[in-house]
């Protein structure tokens, strides 16, 4: 894999949001309709394509680059939520504040990350690319929703085990264990769901891009400094940690290039739950959304470098 067709695959996906944008537009898309497709996404296609990735024969080197990647995953988080919170947790305004640590830890693994790398590697990616999902989904729905609760508040931690990606991992991790297979029948059925992945995601972000309205939140000195530690900095030291722990392959550049993707469309949903205000969490998905196209062939080459 080469800087060039990371590229083209970056540019096809952003064509492929402004489809999305153009079916905004000609409102071909009302807001129930997306959030049906993305519900469909989430707890039909997502899944499918991840069970499709763990059918694969058993092999003790993937496993081994497997496990390297869940450590590093843990490391990254760890190290991110506490630069995010020694950057904006003093932050007064207390809305900027939540919107910020989330914004510059999270990305957008599911709907973007996902996509991408099974553009880019296919299944194998994909086998790989979940460890990075199962990180986002752990942490963001029990460190991320806690920035956005109050002290009284409680994590429900169901919700987390729930995940129906989480759910998909764990069946095709185990799977993959006991080398078990679909019938063959089913198992085109879930390959079958799992290959819309792509384009329905993308289309379901250009939708989403389509809403957004300048404003004077997008020029916020902070908002600035997040979308610097989203689409680079930490990154970066992804790199490093993989680097570390020996992860090479498909592995790596997978791993990376799930953390280079952009700003977790999600934190818009916690601010509104949370009953703040969501023109900073637009301007920062957003942004770093278009970002994307620059920062993540860019944090793969950097990857390349070092490696």
């Amino acid at each position: 894999m080469n800087l060039g067709q990371i590229t083209n695959q970056i540019v096809l996906m952003f064509c492929l949001m402004l489809v999305g944008v153009i079916i905004n537009k000609f409102k071909f898309m009302h807001a129930q309709t997306s959030n049906d497709l993305t519900n469909i996404l989430l707890y039909v296609v997502s899944p499918c394509l991840i069970i499709n990735a763990f059918e694969q024969d058993y092999s003790s080197s993937r496993i081994k680059q497997f496990v390297m990647v869940f450590i590093g995953i843990v490391v990254f988080y760890i190290i991110a939520i506490i630069i995010s919170k020694l950057v904006f947790g003093r932050l007064k305004n207390e809305n900027l504040r939540r919107i910020t640590q989330y914004g510059s830890v999270y990305s957008n693994a599911g709907f973007m990350g996902i996509p991408l790398i099974s553009a880019l590697f296919g299944s194998t990616g994909v086998f790989y690319a979940v460890v990075s999902l199962a990180g986002f989904n752990i942490f963001s729905w029990t460190h991320g929703v806690s920035l956005f609760r109050n002290d009284e508040e409680r994590i429900d931690y169901k919700q987390v085990l729930l995940n129906p990606n989480l759910i998909a991992i764990v069946i095709g991790l185990l799977m993959f264990l006991l080398s078990l297979r679909f019938p063959s029948t089913l198992n085109q059925v879930v390959k079958n769901v799992g290959s819309i992945n792509t384009p329905l995601s993308m289309i379901v972000i250009g939708n989403s891009l389509a809403n957004i309205k300048l404003s004077k939140d997008m020029l916020d000195k902070n908002i600035g400094l997040t979308l610097i530690l989203r689409n680079l900095i930490l990154p970066v030291i992804m790199i490093l940690i993989l680097k570390l722990l020996g992860v090479t392959g498909v592995a790596y550049y997978t791993t990376i290039i799930m953390a280079a993707c952009p700003v977790a469309g999600i934190v818009v949903l916690f601010t509104l739950q949370s009953h703040g205000d969501a023109g900073p969490a637009i301007s920062l998905m957003s942004i770093s959304t278009i970002l994307s196209l620059i920062t993540i062939p860019l944090i793969f080459a950097i990857g390349r470098f070092i490696l």
